[in-house]
């Protein structure tokens, strides 16, 4: 079923278009320093990567470079807040970035020679705020710009972030309340900013819209032309009509990093907004988790096949393109995904675009090119190599919880007649928060008294609804281990996870304790797993690299005679019948033009 997708600014023809929508006619493409830097990014290694972009970058359309959050905290450190972290700040309560980490923005000249620097080298510049209102300004009382009112009078102390310590809301009721946000923008404006990503603003939305409404009569006072971003997500669809008259893009997602299952949760979010997209204003998918990551300590945990499904994916939804990686550590690979012009084209040019197809986790969009009225057709094979729904469940463990005796169960499973076994641990039915599991001493006996340590073996594949999988330390590097006792042979794994493994052809039985990691003790919220194992038989699916099909392209202008061109791969042939063979990775895809 085509479904169909209506942008903004065709439905209201008619009716005065918001000026801001057409600074932004195309999804924005840049770079954002979060997912590498955390709050921690310095004026050296932001010029670095700005350097890098523009001479790898610049060439194939990438504009925006941003410094994340935190700009204005002297000791920032990592991906962490500090509490009552002392801030840079005017007379006036507004941010300034922190000297010692930007030493440019010295004697009050905040990021304007930065911003000139950045546009010296044909980039836009672009900056992280937080909603609301400084609470050192609020202590302090300062005066709010051009009025008689003080930051006490404006300040909302009970609806502020729940994860950031740093500001509390305005109460836009009180006199004195715009006036502020003016002034931000008014010195933000001053500094030559392109891009603001205001965060704690997409959720709850509907809750935030009069502060939402305030940052946009703020920015259109300046005059000047500031793309804005709201973050983070999943911003409420309620609010979608007023989202799309007030930002330029906007979370759909809580924060998206590189995991199979968050990957796979952006398809449907996509699909639900994607009537709401149209030149101007965009619903975001949120960073390209690509490349080198967190402070240099990893590179992505996304196999190849699924970087070229997140590009694609985010190509042919027409999501904003927000790069997270050092890119002075840019490798070729990244390169390759990040510099392909005909997929590049796709996500700034191409109009129509939405889903058709979507069957057994094979999904697949489309789109047209306004030029040449060829086809787009994106399809993509979002089964699991080892998907326990053709697997056998051969062990169904308990639900653990902090309440659990010894924070575990020890679980066994036959695996005679199995080529393959899968580990997982599900959220226990309720959500995924903590969710901190661990195989303790995972061994496949062998017979003959020998065994097969799996926390020493290579696994096939690995899922984690967070972090990554690892056999040394839980979520944040904390360590391994039950109920006070250090794990020394353990599987680590943030539920929802799946950790499979090919088993020898003398493989008896399975054994381990499954648990509750130390790291989800103190919490109150979420902690429950449960730990299951499945069986895959010899000469079942997983045992190929990829998915056979043959699919229908008629919907999309596939006929005898027409020519398809792979904008990954470069290939080309010739249709003969509506129909075309196509050998799909797992998690991978195609992006194909349809030409005559």
């Amino acid at each position: 079923m085509i479904l169909p997708t209506f942008a903004f600014l065709a439905c209201t023809a008619c009716q005065n278009v918001p000026n801001f929508l057409k600074w932004a006619l195309k999804p924005p493409m840049g770079w954002n320093s979060w997912d590498c830097y955390g709050t921690s990014i310095t004026e050296e290694q932001f010029r670095a990567n700005v350097e890098v972009m523009s001479e790898k970058l610049k060439p194939h359309g990438w504009q925006y470079a941003v410094v994340d959050i935190q700009w204005y905290e002297p000791n920032a450190k990592g991906f962490d807040y500090n509490p009552k972290a002392v801030l840079t700040l005017d007379a006036n309560g507004r941010l300034l970035p922190a000297p010692n980490r930007f030493p440019s923005a010295a004697e009050g000249q905040g990021f304007k020679p930065l911003a000139d620097w950045v546009h010296r080298q044909g980039l836009k510049f672009g900056i992280h705020l937080m909603r609301g209102i400084p609470r050192q300004a609020v202590e302090k009382d300062l005066p709010i710009l051009g009025t008689k009112f003080k930051a006490s009078e404006i300040a909302d102390k009970e609806h502020v972030c729940p994860w950031n310590p740093d500001m509390y809301g305005v109460d836009m009721s009180k006199p004195g309340a715009q006036a502020y946000y003016n002034s931000v923008f008014d010195l933000i404006a001053s500094w030559g900013v392109d891009f603001v990503k205001v965060d704690d603003l997409s959720r709850p939305y509907l809750q935030n819209i009069p502060e939402v409404e305030a940052i946009r009569k703020a920015i259109d006072q300046t005059h000047r032309k500031i793309v804005l971003s709201l973050s983070p997500g999943e911003t409420d669809i309620q609010g979608a009509q007023h989202v799309i008259t007030h930002a330029n893009m906007w979370r759909i997602s809580d924060d998206f990093w590189d995991s199979w299952p968050a990957l796979l949760e952006q398809f449907d979010r996509l699909v639900k907004w994607n009537q709401y997209r149209g030149p101007g204003h965009y619903p975001d998918a949120d960073m390209l988790p690509l490349g080198s990551l967190q402070l240099d300590t990893r590179k992505t945990n996304f196999t190849k096949e699924e970087q070229y499904t997140l590009m694609t994916l985010w190509a042919i939804a027409k999501s904003p393109l927000m790069l997270g990686a050092n890119m002075t550590k840019l490798d070729p690979f990244t390169e390759s995904l990040l510099t392909n012009d005909a997929v590049l084209d796709v996500n700034q040019n191409s109009v129509d675009n939405h889903p058709f197809y979507s069957q057994d986790k094979i999904v697949a969009w489309t789109a047209i090119d306004p030029k040449t009225k060829d086809h787009f057709v994106a399809i993509f094979n979002a089964q699991d190599r080892f998907d326990p729904a053709r697997g056998e469940l051969i062990s169904e463990g308990p639900v653990i919880n902090r309440e659990t005796p010894g924070q575990g169960a020890k679980v066994l499973a036959n695996l005679e007649g199995f080529s393959a076994m899968a580990l997982v641990f599900t959220d226990g039915g309720d959500g995924n928060r903590w969710d901190h599991g661990v195989w303790v001493d995972p061994v496949v006996d062998l017979g003959e008294n020998i065994q097969l340590h799996l926390a020493k073996t290579k696994w096939d594949t690995a899922q984690v609804g967070y972090g990554q999988i690892s056999t040394t330390a839980a979520v944040g590097e904390k360590p391994l281990a039950v109920a006070g006792n250090p794990v020394t042979e353990g599987i680590f794994a943030h539920a929802p996870s799946i950790v499979t493994f090919d088993l020898p052809k003398d493989a008896e039985t399975f054994s381990a304790f499954a648990a509750l990691n130390d790291t989800a003790m103190p919490e109150k919220e979420g902690g429950t797993i449960q730990p299951l194992v499945f069986g895959f038989k010899k000469g079942g699916p997983h045992e190929r690299d990829s998915y056979d099909m043959n699919f229908d392209l008629s919907a999309v202008g596939g006929a005898a005679g027409k020519k398809v061109t792979d904008l990954w791969t470069g290939k080309t042939w010739t249709l003969t019948t509506k129909t075309t063979h196509l050998d799909i990775p797992w998690h991978g895809c195609v992006l194909l033009r349809i030409s005559k």
